[in-house]
């Protein structure tokens, strides 16, 4: 059966260039103030909370956090598999979240491609390597016959570094890193403009993930892609980036230039996420003083925060205090040290006294559990205890001093707390009657 192929110029949905920023590139992907919730009501969990930023054609955007921040589910938002609760997501100035036409939809899967982080886990175990990258030609009719479908094929299974009689294999016959070279070789054989590579290296030997960047790096040269890039790990954001987006719990917080973003870390969870790289040098790397982010710092109570351009294409998330301060340190040009580097002898100070402060801890929960011991086995506090104490104050207090003299630190608490509660209540029904009293007489 002869196939129609299906050209670029055919995807007349899409115009033919996206929006042009105020710097004068083309937006190719727009995030807007969207919002991603699991779950409903109470038991709602707010995943992306107002997250916005703008990605350029033929760069690499990265979005960078800790575990659990939203990187991936606003990954899979983008390829519209995690619905949105608020904001909108427009490729090439047109929306493509939410409810859209089939006809458009089928447009965003040729030209929105994604690499997963798990190799092993997002490839078909019964097909083989051919069948797995032809099924978007298949699915697309992205080939005129079957010599030009298996031409396709061969030529892409080349440019990832693979053979041809791979082809005939199945993935668990594979190692890691080439499980993901077939990962890529499926995504890039659709001619995406846009592929979301969600943190493609992670599971990957430190040896292989240079070649895996590299491959994904040459594509980008070659075919002019455009990569949402996922990840966690700083070094590598920095090697492969135009520019990074910081995320904290489902907000942006940060976005500029990787080397701007880098030279100066305005927000404290950027500035904590550069000073936790390790550094290769063993001494320097005990030396270092890491910084802690910690976001009580911030109080949003009155003075509410924005997402701002403080200049320079770099947006900081922000109340209008620090807005203003972080200007007065970019304005300065002076590059923010994020890693501190004290002497040896600093070092053992601090060493000293954290072993201090960690032996004095330990003697404190031994000593704790030596008393958690010692009580004695019906020494339990019970609810009743306090009941009675507070009807019978005076029986309650005699009981918890018993309690008290043969250790029974929890019933003798429990007496002495319904006997001090009885005796308030009696005393205020007391004054109450003599108050009374007094205006029955007068």
């Amino acid at each position: 059966m002869v196939k129609t192929q299906t050209t670029k110029k055919d995807r007349s949905l899409f115009p033919e260039h996206g929006p042009i920023a105020e710097n004068g590139k083309e937006i190719l992907l727009s995030v807007k103030n969207i919002d991603i919730t699991f779950g409903k009501g109470d038991s709602a969990v707010h995943a992306v909370t107002d997250a916005s930023f703008d990605i350029y054609k033929g760069e690499t955007f990265s979005l960078v956090g800790e575990s659990g921040s939203g990187k991936t589910t606003i990954g899979r938002a983008v390829i519209r598999v995690n619905p949105l609760a608020a904001g909108e997501i427009q490729y090439k100035g047109v929306r493509i979240s939410g409810k859209i036409p089939h006809a458009l939809d089928r447009e965003v899967i040729r030209n929105v491609q994604m690499v997963f982080q798990d190799p092993a886990a997002s490839l078909n175990e019964r097909a083989t390597v051919d069948y797995i990258i032809s099924e978007g030609l298949y699915n697309f009719g992205l080939f005129k016959n079957e010599a030009d479908r298996v031409q396709k094929v061969e030529n892409m299974i080349n440019e990832v570094g693979l053979l041809p009689e791979h082809l005939t294999r199945y993935p668990h016959e594979f190692s890691g890193g080439q499980r993901q070279r077939i990962g890529i070789a499926r995504a890039m054989v659709m001619e995406p403009e846009l592929v979301v590579a969600d943190e493609p290296i992670s599971a990957l030997d430190v040896s292989i993930r240079a070649q895996v960047l590299n491959l994904m790096k040459k594509f980008q040269r070659e075919k002019n892609v455009t990569y949402l890039f996922i990840a966690h790990d700083l070094s590598v954001v920095r090697f492969i980036s135009d520019r990074i987006g910081v995320i904290y719990k489902g907000r942006i917080v940060e976005v500029a230039d990787a080397e701007e973003l880098f030279d100066f870390p305005l927000h404290p969870y950027t500035h904590s996420l550069i000073s936790a790289i390790p550094i290769p040098d063993p001494q320097l790397e005990k030396n270092k003083v890491q910084y802690v982010y910690d976001p009580s710092i911030h109080d949003y109570s009155t003075d509410k925060p924005e997402f701002v351009n403080i200049g320079h294409e770099h947006w900081v998330y922000g109340n209008k205090k620090e807005i203003e301060e972080y200007k007065a340190l970019r304005e300065k040009g002076e590059p923010i040290k994020a890693v501190t580097i004290i002497s040896p002898e600093e070092t053992e100070k601090a060493a000293d006294a954290r072993k201090a402060l960690e032996e004095a801890q330990e003697k404190k929960m031994a000593k704790e559990l030596e008393e958690f011991l010692q009580s004695p086995p019906h020494d339990t506090g019970n609810f009743w205890y306090t009941v009675l104490s507070f009807f019978l104050p005076i029986l309650g207090l005699i009981g918890g001093a018993l309690f008290k003299h043969f250790h029974h630190k929890r019933n003798a608490k429990a007496c002495f707390k319904g006997a001090v509660l009885g005796l308030i209540v009696l005393a205020v029904i007391v004054v109450i009657f003599l108050l009374l009293l007094w205006m029955v007489v007068l």
